[in-house]
């Protein structure tokens, strides 16, 4: 899975997270009201675009199930960001669709992607993203350039 995708799935966690964590077995269920948390709202609306929209009494996917059996467990968090990654490497359409979603997301909840990174120490190496290259601390570094 490219990194741009991985790092989406990682984005929208927080929304869909909260959405299991509130919504339980109804997350992917159709509903008049309006989440009272934005938030949560924003999850249910990422995880119906990405599943799909159910009746409360149907069977949620399982990936979605298992968290909302355990909302906290934060392993099936992760296996549910790599599902979901993985469904988002297979449809670029949906990817470019929740991407925007996300930056919606974000406008409406104010969360800001800005993070501060400070190295402190002798040799201390900071990354704010992904590091694509070899970081060496130490002098005569065995790292070849070429």
């Amino acid at each position: 899975m490219s990194g741009d995708l991985v790092s989406l799935a990682n984005d929208l966690s927080p929304y869909v997270t909260a959405a299991v964590s509130a919504y339980s077995g109804a997350v992917l269920a159709r509903a008049n009201e309006e989440a009272a948390d934005t938030t949560v709202g924003w999850g249910r609306k990422l995880l119906q675009r990405i599943f799909g929209v159910t009746t409360a009494e149907e069977e949620l996917p399982e990936v979605v199930a298992e968290l909302v059996a355990d909302p906290e467990n934060a392993d099936l968090q992760a296996v549910l960001r790599v599902h979901i990654g993985k469904l988002l490497k297979a449809d670029p359409v949906l990817a470019s669709q929740v991407r925007a979603m996300c930056e919606q997301a974000d406008a409406a909840t104010g969360r800001s992607r800005n993070t501060t990174v400070i190295a402190s120490g002798p040799r201390a190496v900071a990354a704010g993203r992904d590091i694509t290259a070899p970081v060496t601390t130490g002098d005569n570094s065995p790292i070849d350039r070429t």
